[in-house]
């Protein structure tokens, strides 16, 4: 693994109630959030939503927001959050490396979901909300709100065709899928978001598992890769709003639910945002020539996921509560059928 700190001084976002009124009201409530996603990616995934807070609340409470690694490293998230150094974070659990025992399912759990309502679904409906709601107030962290993000493919200067093409390649992913696919030959490398694009042009890295397409062209990866992977390792990130407890128990039950509200428009906006762009950019997309390894040897990996499955069930209680959850999930699903699932 490679590790790079950056503190990056720079502006948030720009409280649009502070843009109307010179001075706030010296009662205002004032948040530090920080995402770990890059600026271009950040007025896609959460600008927007902190924006439409920030104008509702006015002078009772605004979030300032800095991107990734701005005020500390993303690594670095979740430490900050639950001294209170941050009052509230977007990420994946994976990411900020939760020490909670969930930690291992946000971002890509590999194959656990097909399509993005896959996320919200199984925290909604088949139990994960509770799970993540005790795990995180453990810890001092009160976890709000889940949703998906796109798809994982592989972003990549030279093309990938087969499994034996991934052996000895240096992606830039997340920590559980870098564990999962080390094991064909990929070596997992861990870099500052921002230096992405140049470690690519650079050769410190051949490619890029951590989004689908429309990231990569969003982001500027597109611009360093040549070739996108159509099999994927998991069909939607799975990532959440946190807040330091304290500072959340202090809000008004009112301005808990406004914030809510955004965080559920965040995930509404990302869900139509990645599926419309991940096929728009497959079809008309003028950057990247698509590359796929065949049903039956990609169907190798979806079979090791199982396996990667109960290794990590075997670790603890919690999360063989949480594997029994997707295994009943994705069962219910293939039983549904189309449009649920297509085999």
């Amino acid at each position: 693994m490679t590790t790079r700190r950056k503190f990056i001084q720079g502006a948030a976002v720009a409280p649009a109630a502070a843009l109307a009124s010179p001075a706030l009201a010296q009662s205002t409530i004032k948040w530090r959030m920080q995402t770990y996603a890059g600026a271009a990616l950040a007025e896609h995934v959460i600008v927007p939503a902190i924006e439409m807070f920030n104008k509702i609340a006015g002078d009772r409470m605004q979030i300032e927001l800095f991107f990734a690694d701005q005020l500390v490293p993303t690594g670095e998230l979740f430490q900050a959050m639950q001294r209170g150094t941050i009052d509230a974070v977007q990420s994946d659990d994976d990411s900020m490396a939760s020490p909670t025992e969930v930690t291992v399912f946000g971002g890509y759990f590999p194959f656990a979901s097909r399509y993005s309502l896959d996320v919200p679904v199984l925290f909604n409906q088949y139990g994960l909300n509770e799970i993540w709601d005790e795990e995180y107030s453990k810890v001092g962290v009160k976890h709000i709100s889940a949703g998906a993000w796109d798809p994982c493919h592989f972003a990549t200067k030279d093309p990938i065709r087969s499994l034996e093409d991934l052996k000895g390649k240096r992606i830039f992913t997340f920590p559980t899928a870098g564990r999962f696919m080390s094991q064909f030959g990929v070596v997992p490398v861990n870099l500052p978001w921002e230096d992405i694009e140049v470690a690519v042009q650079t050769g410190e890295l051949d490619g890029i598992a951590w989004s689908g397409i429309t990231e990569d062209y969003t982001v500027g990866w597109a611009d360093v890769t040549n070739y996108f992977l159509t099999n994927n390792i998991s069909g939607a990130w799975a990532g959440s709003f946190f807040a330091n407890m304290d500072r959340w128990n202090e809000l008004p039950e009112d301005l808990q639910a406004l914030f809510r509200v955004c965080c559920d428009q965040s995930h509404y906006y990302r869900q139509w945002w990645y599926w419309g762009g991940e096929a728009d950019l497959r079809v008309n997309g003028p950057k990247m020539e698509l590359t796929s390894i065949p049903d039956a040897e990609w169907a190798t990996v979806e079979a090791a996921a199982q396996d990667f499955w109960e290794e990590i069930a075997a670790e603890s209680d919690t999360k063989r509560r949480v594997v029994d959850i997707i295994k009943k999930y994705n069962a219910d699903m293939v039983k549904a059928g189309r449009p649920y699932r297509y085999t």
